[in-house]
């Protein structure tokens, strides 16, 4: 991956450049801080140029507060909220200017991300109410009802807080960052080899993803380039990945719609694909494969894989047909959590949320890294914006991914799986993966020690939350569940 072209933007004129990003036809991606000298913070924006394939990063050195692109580009209003709680910087005209992940109680002494900050030194916190949002003409009929964040099952932590009459939600607050980890914060101050195992645990059905991103900014920075073997093994590992989260996805869809049968099925499948990646790698999760520079070991995938796929295409088929042919399920699906096309746009939906919704895009075809740009890849587009057009969009995905894996395979030169990486002092780079979930990015930056300094991970969960809420608004608390498994969310991606 090269380096994206930087565009300093003084803060005066963040506007202005937001405005005509969105009338050319751009996009912007998200936005982070970081400290570039003990005293200096600067902002970064990445952004999406109309008809360009590269990412273009915006910098902006705030002086002590910085105007809201919110009211241009709503889906910056979770980062910008996540950097007044971090670094403490004031974004004017916000149209929430309230906490989103430091809880009500919660009082640093310093903004956690301060170089001044003491290390080692827990938040203080005390009990405090939470402030509940204000419903509209609000009658005495009205009923809330605040769930979780201890929920049933093995579900990740967050409250929920539902205003609704008899079956009608009025109004919908998801409620997370209780188990916000900072891992962020615990890449500081390692080399870049050790960043590898946290970002394989920042959210673990995306282990290959996230360290897929992670390696690929550190090689950016590095100016380094992995081998092709390499490179093609990585698509592989990837699209394995995608099979068994889509799976999984279908079978969880099937057991809120009560299709036990169908839920059974779709998790025997994911199964079955876990045990073919232990088979390839020695981890169902295909961990501790990728590095900085390609591959710490080579694979075999020849020779047996294809036929496994073949045989699993195969009954995917009949297991997919057999969905779309239950009326019951169907039924649960079809209208419900319609996600508008402009809403997701605005927003910021990612990955299979978006192309349910109409927008033709992925970074894998649209951003080609590692061997994607030798490999055909089709891309399953739907327009419905409901939960059945998600899972649709999904099932497509699993035999694209198959057909991908079956082209590596074919493919798959041989030669040197690692390349030397050796990243300059104060070099930054900025990688991106298209995780089973969306579009996800890691931007690193590293200081004079070779050592990093920041990190700062955008996963796809994190603007789908932030989507989410438009869908249930209105709808029914019977539609709850299967809206929310539609989505494929993940607290912990989130909550990083």
């Amino acid at each position: 991956m090269t380096a994206p072209p930087h565009i300093w933007v003084e803060p005066e004129h963040l506007r202005d450049a937001a405005r005509r990003l969105r009338e050319t036809g751009g996009r912007l991606q998200m936005a982070y801080a970081w400290y570039s000298e003990p005293s200096r913070l600067e902002l970064r924006y990445v952004a999406t140029e109309a008809g360009q394939s590269h990412f273009a990063v915006w910098r902006c050195a705030p002086n002590g507060a910085a105007p809201s692109l919110a009211g241009i580009w709503p889906l910056t209003g979770w980062y910008e909220r996540e950097i007044t709680d971090l670094f403490g910087l004031v974004f004017s005209e916000h149209p929430e200017p309230h906490r989103l992940m430091l809880h009500e109680g919660v009082n640093p002494i310093r903004p956690p991300f301060d170089p001044d900050y003491p290390a080692q030194t827990p938040l203080e916190a005390e009990l405090k109410q939470q402030s509940v949002p204000e419903v509209a003409g609000a009658t005495a009929d009205v009923q809330l009802l605040p769930f979780g964040p201890v929920r049933a099952d093995v579900f990740e932590s967050g409250e929920f807080l539902f205003f609704y009459v008899g079956e009608s939600i009025l109004h919908y607050q998801p409620r997370l960052f209780f188990k916000h980890r900072g891992m962020e914060k615990r890449f500081e101050g390692l080399a870049a080899e050790g960043g590898i195992v946290l970002a394989e645990r920042i959210s673990g059905v995306a282990s290959v993803a996230h360290v897929l991103a992670y390696c690929q900014a550190v090689e950016a920075a590095a100016t380094c380039v992995a081998p092709p073997r390499a490179r093609f093994l990585r698509v592989l590992l990837a699209e394995m990945e995608r099979l068994y989260n889509h799976l999984h996805y279908l079978g969880h869809l099937c057991h809120t719609t009560t299709l036990k049968v169908g839920e059974a099925q779709g998790k025997l499948l994911e199964e079955r694909v876990k045990q073919l990646n232990a088979r390839l790698t020695g981890s169902r999760f295909l961990r501790n494969i990728l590095t900085v520079g390609g591959l710490r070991r080579d694979l075999s995938p020849k020779g047996w894989l294809e036929a496994e796929l073949k045989t699993l295409q195969e009954d995917f088929s009949v297991y997919a047909r057999h969905l779309e042919n239950t009326d019951s399920h169907l039924d649960r699906l079809i209208t419900t959590g319609i996600l508008e096309q402009r809403v997701a746009f605005d927003q910021g939906a990612t990955g299979p949320v978006q192309r349910a919704s109409g927008f033709d895009r992925d970074v894998r075809r649209d951003h080609p890294y590692a061997a994607y740009a030798e490999l055909p890849l089709t891309v399953p587009v739907r327009d419905a914006g409901d939960a059945h057009a998600r899972a649709q969009v999904r099932m497509a995905e699993i035999d694209a991914s198959i057909a991908v894996v079956q082209h590596v395979l074919s493919l798959l030169p041989d030669g040197p799986i690692k390349a030397d990486c050796e990243v300059p002092p104060g070099s930054e780079g900025l990688g991106f993966t298209e995780s089973p979930r969306g579009t996800l990015f890691y931007a690193v930056h590293f200081d004079q020690r070779g050592r990093l300094a920041r990190v700062k991970i955008k996963s796809p969960s994190f603007s789908n939350w932030r989507v989410f809420p438009f869908t249930v608004h209105g709808s029914n608390m019977m539609d709850y569940a299967i809206n929310e498994a539609s989505f494929g969310l993940t607290i912990a991606g989130c909550d990083r």
